[in-house]
């Protein structure tokens, strides 16, 4: 089964406004036309209001590796504070096509094949903007990182979806194919998944590959989490045989460095998809993070340790929470990589997510988010009993909140 929306399928009324449709593609269109808050923004305030601790954003609270933060305070006393080229700073470039050699056997031209952003998020932007046009379909797998269904509606799009289920959350290789038609322009992969910490089985890669060959379509692949991943290693699609020219491969250094504040991303694929990315970019921030580019450019380098250490430690901290959760009572599905933990509240009486979400800071002094925020409200109750939390904190702070969640069980 697979499922197709556009702005025009939820709002019968014509004459939406353009920041309209943009909210409506991102499920924050109240029926008075106003944006309503995000569910991220109204249970950062329930923690703030409630002391509750807050596992529902995915940031840590710890810093990164201390020679990335020291690079970019030498980069400020030694005055890179002003604009970067465009396309990126040349250091960064370069060692950002070092990384995908070193760690993916790609070969990459640093000065036509590598486009730096502000984060991944305006690398997912740019790239829906410049290869969209009305009516184009994009397909991603739901539950999708929110941004995904606000940028398709920007674009004037057509978002399709193809489901993920709890626990292993793989998608059936049938509806993949149902999915996908002449009139798909881009496949969206986001891979290690945010929020279910899935990683795609080869299998589907592949069958992305050839889907997207068959029907001339793009594949923008979203891998914020290549580094924190807690089994096999993270394998590109663009790695894949036939993938590369027709593939956007986007990144960034604040999951893999811990500073998700810096917004430094960017993006690797053939000259002309970059050049096309850079012709929509360069009129959204023109460039960024000036002293924090040479930074990330310093830690891509790092030795292999730096890595592969920052990923044990967070599996730790993942296998804390999940044994938490499930003294607590929650059905748990373990994810492969990222910074979160997808658990079923339906044992305890959460069979609406939304409502157990909203009343959990206060009746156990936890947050978490619902998993339908990450789908479209007509498709909510497949995942209606879910609930997403972050385990990208401090071990002290994972153990203060499953000591609570299992108060909140008990009593």
């Amino acid at each position: 089964m697979t499922y197709g929306e556009s702005v025009s399928d939820f709002f019968s009324p014509t004459g939406l406004r353009p920041w309209q449709r943009t909210a409506a593609g991102a499920g924050l269109l109240s029926p008075d036309g106003t944006i309503a808050a995000t569910i991220f923004a109204e249970m950062s305030a329930l923690a703030v209001r409630t002391g509750a601790i807050n596992l529902g954003q995915g940031f840590p609270d710890e810093d990164g590796p201390a020679e990335v933060l020291e690079a970019a305070r030498q980069a400020i006393s030694d005055g890179v504070n002003q604009y970067p080229p465009g396309i990126g700073a040349p250091v960064l470039r370069e060692a950002i096509a070092a990384h995908q050699r070193r760690w993916y056997g790609l070969e990459v031209d640093a000065a036509s094949e590598v486009l730096v952003t502000a984060g991944a998020t305006e690398a997912l932007a740019a790239t829906i903007l410049a290869l969209v046009d009305g009516g184009d379909e994009v397909v991603t797998f739901e539950p999708y990182y929110d941004a995904y269904a606000a940028l398709i509606a920007r674009a004037g799009g057509v978002h399709r979806t193809v489901p993920l289920r709890f626990p292993d959350w793989q998608p059936d290789l049938g509806e993949l194919e149902a999915a996908v038609t002449d009139r798909t322009r881009v496949i969206l992969v986001n891979s290690p998944h945010n929020p279910t910490g899935a990683v795609l089985a080869d299998e589907v890669l592949d069958r992305v590959v050839a889907l997207a060959e068959r029907h001339d379509a793009v594949i923008v692949t979203d891998e914020v989490y290549e580094h924190l991943t807690f089994g096999a290693p993270h394998r590109p699609i663009a790695t894949r045989p036939g993938a590369w020219e027709r593939t956007i491969t986007i990144s960034s250094g604040g999951k893999t460095f811990a500073t998700t504040g810096w917004k430094i991303g960017w993006l690797v694929a053939p000259a002309p998809l970059v050049t096309s990315v850079l012709a929509v970019k360069q009129y959204l921030t023109f460039v960024n993070g000036a002293p924090f580019q040479p930074a990330i450019a310093m830690g891509l380098g790092l030795p292999d340790a730096v890595f592969t250490d920052a990923a044990d430690r967070l599996r730790a901290k993942r296998d804390l929470l999940a044994t938490g959760l499930r003294e607590a009572g929650f059905d748990v599905s373990v994810p492969d990589a990222g910074y979160f933990i997808v658990a079923d509240a339906a044992a305890l009486g959460g069979h609406d997510g939304d409502a157990f979400c909203r009343a959990l800071p206060e009746r156990a002094g936890v947050v978490g988010v619902p998993v339908s925020a990450f789908v479209h409200p007509d498709r909510a109750g497949a995942y209606r009993s879910l609930v997403r939390f972050a385990f990208c904190k401090r071990r002290e702070v994972l153990e203060e909140a499953s000591a609570r969640l299992a108060r909140f069980s008990a009593g």
